[in-house]
């Protein structure tokens, strides 16, 4: 899975340098196009990691989607485009990703273990990026500055950084009342305890890189729809706060404080077999971490063009993809 993520990357870019040195070759013939655009997106939000998921073994990627941790997320963005093959974007989103092994039906494979571990989380996420859009069919068009009635498929490939932090669901054992608490401070896989050298502290703010593919359609010269899929590939095991192994529950008392040390204790090991299966106590598998988080969103989004340095050309089309 690691191996074929870095292959695509190398795909994509190597793809990107071809289109680009295109581009400059042919820039005369689309630089007629040069404008801003700008527009607001919505549309789902998919966390893929540890927690949840689907049958069979746990991934990163579409294959281990549940419906269930679908959330709402909201954008808005800025792009430049010198020419119509072309556009570099800036954009910013708000959403929330969520995880529960209890979405899991266990049917005897490896989810089984997953949907016995019993954790959970949620996590508000804010994030910015930038990435470079390519519209390849510009090529193909009779007229590429011609744009009502088109319908123009795009790639997508950029650099993002977000931030993130990750709540458990805590039953409370005194009156069973249920409240999320912030799960980093708890350590809840020993991260910074002299017991577990290898296990790190990890940071709130991370980046990730988006990978995107989306189909443009021009209502007119200045306002168009486009439905885009974007896929982050991330640099950290740890949004869902699960990655490594379960810890020995007496380091939390002999590291935090009276008040958080009962709480890191239940957090770090929800599964109600904990006290009576193996592959749930001390030093087994909490998680994975030879594969990172994930997550996706498939957006609607509205833009409106501006700043052009032609005159609008009112003409109209029907609703093809032409070339």
């Amino acid at each position: 899975m690691k191996k074929g993520l870095h292959s695509l990357l190398y795909k994509c870019f190597f793809s990107l340098v071809i289109i680009l040195t295109i581009h400059s070759r042919s820039y005369s013939q689309f630089s007629a196009g040069n404008y801003f655009e700008g527009g607001f997106t919505v549309g789902p939000m998919v966390f893929m990691g540890d927690l949840g998921g689907h049958f069979g073994r746990g991934t990163s990627f579409l294959k281990d989607y549940n419906m269930k941790a679908t959330k709402l997320s909201f954008g808005a963005y800025l792009a430049a485009h010198p020419s119509e093959l072309i556009g570099f974007r800036l954009a910013i989103n708000y959403g929330q990703l969520d995880g529960d092994d209890a979405y899991i039906v266990p049917k005897g494979g490896f989810e089984t273990a997953r949907h016995n571990r019993n954790q959970d989380f949620r996590t508000n996420i804010i994030e910015g990026y930038f990435a470079a859009e390519v519209y390849p069919t510009v090529i193909l068009e009779d007229d590429p500055t011609d744009v009502t009635g088109r319908l123009r498929p795009y790639g997508l490939i950029g650099i993002g950084v977000f931030h993130y932090n990750p709540q458990g669901s805590y039953v409370d054992p005194n009156n069973g009342s249920t409240q999320w608490v912030d799960l980093r401070p708890l350590h809840t896989e020993g991260q910074g305890f002299p017991e577990y050298p290898n296990s790190k502290e990890y940071s709130l703010t991370q980046l990730n890189i988006p990978l995107g593919v989306g189909i443009k359609y021009y209502f007119s010269e200045k306002v168009n729809l486009s439905l885009e899929l974007i896929y982050r590939k991330t640099f950290t095991d740890y949004i869902d706060d699960v990655s490594g192994i379960y810890v020995d529950p007496n380091t939390f008392y002999t590291n935090l404080s009276p008040g958080l040390a009962p709480i890191a204790d239940r957090m770090s090991n929800k599964s109600p077999l904990r006290d009576i299966d193996g592959n749930y106590m001390p030093n087994a598998k909490r998680g994975d971490p030879t594969q990172k988080d994930a997550y996706f969103t498939l957006g609607v989004k509205l833009g409106i063009r501006f700043g052009t340095n032609r005159e609008w050309n009112n003409s109209t089309r029907c609703p093809l993809l032409r070339f």
